[in-house]
């Protein structure tokens, strides 16, 4: 692993920008038997039992192991990792919620006998990556050895028809590194070649890392005609505005001519928003909004008081889209805001998966709830386009080492952090990996915002 470390790390630019080493050299590089790596074991799932979500700690189920190197497939790359992040699908991986991901790999491994590798007694989780390309297998013809590639977590099979419109409909999507094995917070990562992008050259290795999931899902969910197809004008109502997801989409509706309405928690993530050019900003603890009056009933009183505080900051109008991702905590209120003929696009639960809001407010005012679910290739190519252009900037607000990945999870699990929260891999520390200068320069303020504001 040294070795394969330190020719990434002599690939320095050549005067036209392009790493000295070719993929020859890169092809010779020796894979060795085994990488460390962060697992979650089968055996011990049920640890947590009879704890609640909260008392749940990551911190205590979260390992860093040796583990074998897989087997390589056609269509498929291992890649050398330096460096990945923490996304909320690794804090239910470590907290085996809503229920244990061997599931996921048990009905993985049934599929083929390449599909076997995933199904093992310990889970490499992880669903971020940037790093170099050390392998291909049979047909991959667009990357070489040497590439340096970040990896969307879109795992496909493409045997059926129903994913060749939209490969989020194959009936064996999964997420990489959550539903598979052998994911991105580890020294190695096995991917599919059609995960790989190319890396942003003027971010660092964990810049560049930081992105993926959240970038995409939210291009998908605001931007793109699977989502909510946000155009010039829009006023869109974006919750957590300042976390993981809602931090892209508030990057998203600025760039594309929209009025983000950014809810946040806190002064301090309020004060975010604003260095990111928003200005409309709901501030839910300071106003001391109850959507619920108690556990099974909610308040409609708080509906319309949340629906005034909204048109006092658009000139009197509704919210044209909702960027939902809180669920149970949040969705009766979220339709009701919603204008006549309005969309509510949602992509996650983390409040609670079973939603509950008045049909009333939906059908008569002829209002959508539209459902996505992180992104296909071509969407994800477009968001790491717009990262890569400097349109849109990585999150990124903490950084740990590999061996302190239970504490990066534990505080994602917590809500402590700002962002996103990296992770180095084979990457030996912070700053290593740029290769344009010049861009970076340019939007240096923008790509350390979040850690400034850490």
């Amino acid at each position: 692993m040294n070795e394969i470390l330190d020719a990434i790390l002599a690939s320095t630019q050549s005067d036209h920008g392009s790493p000295a080493l070719g993929p020859a050299d890169f092809a010779a590089l020796p894979v060795p038997e085994s990488y460390r790596a962060v697992t979650v074991h089968k055996d011990e799932a049920e640890m947590f039992a009879g704890q609640t979500t909260k008392e749940k700690d990551p911190r205590k189920s979260l390992h860093v192991d040796e583990v074998p190197v897989p087997e390589l497939g056609p269509g498929e790359a291992l890649v050398a990792v330096m460096a990945s992040s923490v996304n909320y699908n690794s804090v239910w991986t470590s907290i085996f919620e809503p229920l244990p991901t061997f599931g996921f790999l048990e009905r993985y491994g049934k599929l083929s006998p390449l599909a076997k590798r995933h199904d093992l007694p310990y889970h490499i989780i992880g669903s971020d990556l940037a790093g170099v390309v050390l392998r291909t297998g049979p047909g991959v013809n667009l990357w070489k050895p040497g590439d340096e590639v970040v990896a969307h977590c879109l795992s496909v099979e493409l045997e059926s028809a129903d994913g060749h419109s939209d490969t989020m409909l194959d009936p064996e999507q999964r997420i990489w590194g959550f539903e598979t094995n052998f994911g991105g917070l580890a020294e190695l990562a096995l991917v599919k070649s059609n995960q790989l992008m190319p890396k942003p050259r003027h971010l660092s290795w964990e810049e560049a890392a930081a992105p993926g999931l959240v970038n995409s899902t939210a291009y998908r969910q605001l931007v793109s005609s699977n989502g909510a197809q946000m155009k010039q004008g829009d006023n869109v109502l974006i919750w957590g505005a300042s976390g993981g997801l809602g931090s892209y989409a508030t990057q998203f509706a600025l760039a594309g001519g929209a009025t983000p309405i950014c809810v946040v928690s806190s002064p301090r993530k309020a004060e975010i928003c604003r260095a990111m050019g928003a200005e409309a900003i709901i501030d839910r603890s300071a106003e001391d909004y109850r959507f619920w009056k108690d556990e099974h009933t909610q308040d409609p009183r708080e509906w319309k008081r949340f629906g005034k505080r909204i048109r006092e900051l658009t000139g009197g109008e509704d919210v044209d889209i909702v960027f939902e991702h809180p669920g149970r905590e949040t969705f009766g209120a979220s339709v009701y805001v919603t204008r006549k003929g309005g969309t509510i696009v949602t992509c996650a639960s983390t409040s609670g998966y079973t939603h509950e809001y008045d049909n009333r407010y939906l059908w008569m005012s002829l209002k959508r709830i539209v459902g996505t679910h992180f992104a296909n290739y071509r969407e994800a190519w477009e968001a790491n386009r717009l990262i890569a252009k400097g349109r849109i900037h990585p999150t990124l607000s903490k950084v740990y080492p590999l061996e302190e990945t239970g504490q990066a999870t534990h505080d994602v699990h917590r809500n402590l952090h700002q962002g996103k929260v990296g992770v180095l891999c084979l990457a030996p520390q912070e700053g290593l990996g740029v290769r344009d200068p010049e861009l970076r320069a340019k939007h240096l303020d923008a790509i350390n915002l979040f850690r400034d504001a850490a």
